[in-house]
């Protein structure tokens, strides 16, 4: 284990509001992790507080083992890029891309000028006129050609189009097999970006749900499709995440796995066992439901924390 990120007990407070409820995790060196979660989650505000463009109301951060307020020696090694970034007016791609390359030390130039053709990016254009995608593509760029050793990315390749995005998925792989570093993907298509992550951080009303490979996030569910007569004793008395059925055929994901005996009778029902896809948990995970209190919660995520305790 070599964690670069060590986060124990974070909590922020806006006013009335707790963004950060008692937040802990580690994140490894020279891996892609996604940091998913609904909107308003708090991904993004324990973002802000590791880059140190926020303040944490208690808990402890350290980045590469120090604090990052303040600290040039963290925060030169890390680039967090964010679909609202703030640009001058005046500026345009060519300046933005120079002062990035000032800042970050190993800056890539020649991957920059790759990019900046891959996304067909006008360079004298104002960024305050560029279009969301052409903004996007900015960030996107100074993202991977900075090749910081942490990098953010708080969705901030929405605005490219299906074609864009594939340049940035297959762009990044590319370079991270080159140039391994850290990499935090925050994003809602969780299903485009299921292959490139190796780990998985899901966070919800503020708390950490789900730390852990994303294989082993897979794992953590079940999906049989076939006969819905002949497939409902593997299912009852489970908690089902998702069914869907066509005439007699049924699709039915369950949270749980079966044992080696259930899948062989699986199997001699004529069955067939499918991988979850992990977007399909996540949403169930973080999906409310009202309690008797009137508060919601994730059932999920209370069966997370029971089995914490």
């Amino acid at each position: 284990m070599d964690p670069v990120i060590e986060v124990h007990d974070l909590t922020k407070r806006y006013k009335d509001t707790l963004a950060l409820d008692g937040v802990s995790f580690r994140v490894e060196r020279n891996a892609i992790y996604g940091f998913l979660g609904r909107n308003g989650a708090g991904k993004t505000t324990a973002m802000s507080i590791l880059t140190a463009q926020n303040f944490a109301t208690s808990g402890t951060v350290r980045v590469f083992g120090e604090d990052p307020y303040e600290n040039p020696r963290v925060l030169n090694r890390m680039c967090f890029v964010r679909e609202s970034q703030k640009y001058p007016d005046e500026a345009n791609a060519t300046i933005a891309f120079r002062s990035a390359r000032l800042f970050f030390p190993h800056w890539d130039q020649q991957l920059c000028e790759q990019l900046i053709g891959d996304f067909q990016l006008p360079l004298k254009t104002p960024i305050k006129k560029l279009s969301r995608g052409q903004l996007s593509a900015v960030g996107v760029i100074i993202g991977l050609a900075s090749r910081a050793e942490i990098t953010f990315f708080d969705e901030p390749y929405l605005g490219l189009d299906a074609v864009a995005r594939q340049i940035f998925y297959d762009r990044l792989l590319e370079d991270y097999a080159e140039h391994p570093r850290t990499i935090l993907l925050s994003s809602h298509l969780i299903d485009e970006i299921a292959n490139l992550i190796e780990r998985v951080l899901v966070i919800d009303d503020g708390r950490i749900i789900m730390d852990q490979s994303a294989e082993d996030a897979r794992g953590q569910a079940t999906n049989i499709v076939g006969d819905a007569d002949l497939l409902e004793p593997f299912v009852r008395g489970r908690e089902v995440l998702h069914r869907e059925g066509l005439g007699r055929v049924a699709s039915v994901t369950f949270l749980g796995r079966l044992s080696p005996d259930e899948r062989r009778e699986v199997e001699a029902a004529g069955l067939d066992l499918a991988p979850v896809p992990l977007q399909q948990l996540i949403v169930r995970m973080t999906q409310r439901e009202p309690s008797d209190s009137g508060a919601e919660r994730s059932p999920t995520t209370a069966h997370t924390e029971g089995a914490k305790r």
